[in-house]
C-alpha cells in the first residue's frame, strides 16, 4: 500500500468526488482513478461505490477514513520532525486558511518562510465555513490554521495578526454622489453581490449594516469571491470587498472607496503548542510579533 495512494483517497473523501481532489493534489483525473482501484486491490475491498459519474463510500470506505487519516498524519509527523545538516527544518508543513484569510498577507508570509527555510514544503488547504479548526488540527488536517477572530477552543493556542478592512466596491457608471469615504448610514441604493450566508466575512459586513441602520437587497450571491469584483465591474450591483480584491477590481473598471465608520475583522493564527513540528514552530518564529 503506498501513502500517496492513500492521500487520493482522504483528497477524494474531503474534496466529494474526482475533479476537486485531483486539482487539489495537482494530478490528473486518470492518475488519481487508478491511485484509488490500486489501493482498493492492496486493501482487497471496495471504498467506493461508483454512481454514474459519482463516488460514494462504501462501509470499507467509511471504515477506512479514521486509519487513513492516522496513516497520513503520522507520516507528516515524521517527515515534519527532521532537519538538514545545518540544523533548519525540513519536511512538510500543513497550513489551513480560509479563502478571505489567505488574501495578500498569508501568500506573503509563506512565500518569506520558504525563502528562509527551503526545505519546507508548505500545503495550504482551503479552511471551508462548515470545517472544525480544532478538528482539523487534532486530527492532523494541519498544524497551524488562518482564521478571523474571535477564536476560541480549549487546548489550542491563537495569535492576532492584523485587522482585514473591507471596502465599498461599485459599478463605474453607477450615478450616485461619491464620497470617500462612503457613509456607512448613507449607502448608494444599488443592490449588494455578496458571498454565501454562511461565509465569515458576509457576516462580519451584515453585522457592520445593521449596526448603521443600512438596508440592502441581494441581486446575487456568488461562491467565488474572487468573483464578485467581476460581478461588480458588469454592473450586477455594488459590492463590499475586502482591500486587496477591491483593489483589483478597480484594475477592471470598478471605483471604490473606504467606509465611515470602516468594517473591519481581525486575523491570526491557531495552533495546538503540543503539536508543532519544527517547520510549524520555525513559521510561528517567522511571523512578526
Amino acid at each position: 500500500m503506498e501513502s500517496r495512494h492513500v492521500e487520493y483517497f482522504l483528497a477524494t473523501v474531503d474534496n466529494d468526488g474526482f475533479a476537486l481532489a485531483a486539482e487539489a493534489l495537482s494530478v490528473t483525473k486518470p492518475s488519481l482513478s487508478k491511485g484509488l482501484r490500486n489501493l482498493e486491490r492492496d486493501l482487497g475491498v471496495e471504498l467506493f461505490h461508483r454512481v454514474g459519474r459519482g463516488l460514494v463510500l462504501s462501509a470499507a470506505g467509511k471504515a477506512f477514513v479514521g486509519p487513513a487519516r492516522k496513516i497520513v498524519r503520522d507520516l507528516v509527523a515524521a517527515e515534519s520532525s527532521l532537519v538538514d545538516v545545518s540544523g533548519l527544518p525540513r519536511g512538510r508543513l500543513d497550513i489551513c486558511a480560509s479563502a478571505h484569510v489567505a488574501e495578500g498577507p498569508v501568500t506573503e508570509l509563506i512565500g518569506s518562510f520558504r525563502k528562509q527555510y527551503p526545505g519546507v514544503v508548505v500545503r495550504l488547504a482551503d479552511l471551508r465555513p462548515v470545517d472544525v479548526i480544532a478538528s482539523l488540527i487534532r486530527d492532523g488536517h494541519c498544524e497551524i490554521a488562518f482564521s478571523h477572530f474571535p477564536f476560541a477552543a480549549a487546548g489550542l493556542t491563537t495569535r492576532a495578526l492584523g485587522i482585514h478592512e473591507y471596502w465599498l466596491v461599485v459599478p463605474q457608471d453607477a450615478e450616485i454622489t461619491w464620497r470617500d469615504p462612503f457613509p456607512l448610514d448613507d449607502l448608494p441604493n444599488i443592490p449588494v453581490v455578496g458571498l454565501p450566508k454562511e461565509s465569515s466575512s458576509r457576516t462580519v459586513i451584515e453585522k457592520a449594516l445593521q449596526a448603521a441602520g443600512s438596508r440592502t437587497i441581494m441581486s446575487a450571491v456568488v461562491e467565488q469571491r474572487e468573483a464578485v469584483g467581476a460581478f461588480v465591474v458588469e454592473g450586477v450591483g455594488m459590492s463590499f470587498m475586502e482591500r486587496t480584491l477591491a483593489e483589483r477590481a478597480a484594475v477592471g473598471g470598478a471605483r471604490i472607496c473606504t467606509l465611515d465608520p470602516p468594517i473591519t475583522a481581525p486575523y491570526g493564527v491557531i495552533y495546538d503548542e503540543a503539536r508543532l513540528s519544527p517547520a510549524g514552530r520555525a513559521f510561528l518564529d517567522s511571523l512578526a510579533p
